[in-house]
């Protein structure tokens, strides 16, 4: 697999709901942080949005990629049709051959042979275009559903962008949900976790941790994979919580990252 970097990697310094600050990253310094670490692809998502950006900025964003040889991919919320639709225009523009698409709560609202009949045209434009789809399993949208609406849609221009721990909050852990999506996936994101009993006993927290010191089976998770061809992307992400101090939360990013990157240079061939 191709090692990259998720643009979730950096959500405090990019800025997210409330908390923005000072400085926020752009789609630029994203592209200098995975550079600096020698990795060779970097995905946006929705938190670092590629549609706010000019024609002329996409094509400088998709030069500079090219003159380091790395490879840009896209990342949406939404179905929408205009939006994908703006986001296929912007995948032509950057050269990227995968568009990661988020399957939450709405979605799952919706019976599923209506979401295989509303992905059918946007399938043929992404056809068009030359990038695949790739389904991301969500908070609230359980794997057994996400088969359903694969083998309903059944189009090899429709994949999965493989999350190792979102589906916890859809009642699975991540043995069940990459035994189910692994044959499908065409795209990883790669994070760990850990859990932590509350000091009172009330509960447990899931957070997250740098790749390698956590409870995610990453060795077991990538076994499953074997199956992706080599050019396969694999992004790196991290749960990093947010502490007290804003600025203290955002300097740490970058060695966590390092942590993440370090670990998954000796797992992920």
């Amino acid at each position: 697999m191709e090692l990259g970097l998720g643009s979730y990697a950096f959500r405090w310094n990019i800025g997210i709901g409330d908390q923005h600050p000072p400085r926020p990253m752009t789609a630029f310094d994203l592209l200098d942080e995975a550079h600096a670490r020698g990795l060779g692809v970097v995905q946006y998502a929705d938190n670092l949005p590629l549609d706010r950006l000019s024609p002329d900025e996409h094509h400088r964003l998709a030069q500079i990629a090219a003159d380091r040889g790395m490879t840009l991919e896209l990342g949406t919320q939404s179905f929408d049709a205009d939006q994908v639709a703006r986001y296929l225009v912007i995948g032509q523009r950057i050269g990227a051959r995968i568009l990661r698409v988020a399957l939450d709560e709405a979605d799952a609202r919706m019976p599923v042979p209506d979401l295989a009949r509303a992905l059918d045209p946007l399938l043929q434009d992404a056809r068009q275009a030359g990038i695949r789809i790739a389904i991301e399993n969500h908070f609230n949208y359980p794997s057994p559903r996400m088969v359903d609406l694969l083998e309903a849609v059944d189009d090899p221009q429709l994949g999965v962008c493989l999350d190792v721990a979102n589906s916890i909050c859809a009642g699975e852990w991540t043995e069940e949900t990459v035994g189910l999506l692994a044959p499908y996936t065409i795209n990883l994101h790669l994070k760990d976790y850990v859990i932590t009993p509350d000091p009172y006993g009330v509960g447990f927290r899931i957070q997250g941790v740098p790749l390698g010191q956590g409870r995610a089976p990453l060795n077991w998770v990538l076994a499953q994979l074997r199956h992706c061809p080599a050019d396969t992307s694999c992004i790196l992400e991290h749960w990093l919580p947010l502490g007290d101090d804003a600025e203290a939360t955002r300097a740490q990013e970058r060695p966590w990252l390092d942590k993440t990157v370090a670990h998954a240079r000796r797992i992920v061939t």
